[in-house]
């Protein structure tokens, strides 16, 4: 029995951590089980997620099956490209250079700030009055 190829990578944004798993097929997007359209809620994040498929013209020859958690939507979309775009490093080095100068394999640091003592949020005091 022949063994299926898979790849696979992980990706991280704000507190969601995606796993990426890349199988040869014909393109399907999966997100815990579910079409990437009816989990993910906006068109605009679906695009962002395939964007390294779009840059190395893989669109339509691996089939992307995807765990993630944490976070909100934006944040999963984000830990969903960066994971593809680490697994389609594992794919074909070659790839590097272009997903590099996109900026897909580069994670991004920012962060919820932490709450601070004394005031409701980060930086939302209650308001100022002299008397």
């Amino acid at each position: 029995m022949a063994q299926q190829v898979v790849y696979n990578g992980t990706g991280r944004r704000k507190d969601s951590v995606a796993r990426v798993f890349l199988v040869p097929g014909t393109g399907k997007i999966t997100i815990n089980n579910q079409p990437a359209e009816e989990y993910v809620p906006f068109a605009s994040l679906i695009l962002d997620m395939k964007q390294p498929l779009t840059l190395t013209e893989t669109e339509n020859s691996y089939d992307v099956n995807v765990n993630v958690h944490g976070g909100g939507f934006a944040g999963q979309a984000g830990a969903t490209r960066h994971g593809i775009a680490r697994a389609l490093l594992t794919v074909d080095p070659d790839f590097r250079g272009v997903l590099k100068r996109a900026g897909m394999l580069t994670r991004d640091p920012r962060m919820k700030e932490r709450k601070k003592p004394g005031l409701k949020k980060a930086r939302k005091a209650s308001q100022f009055s002299k008397r």
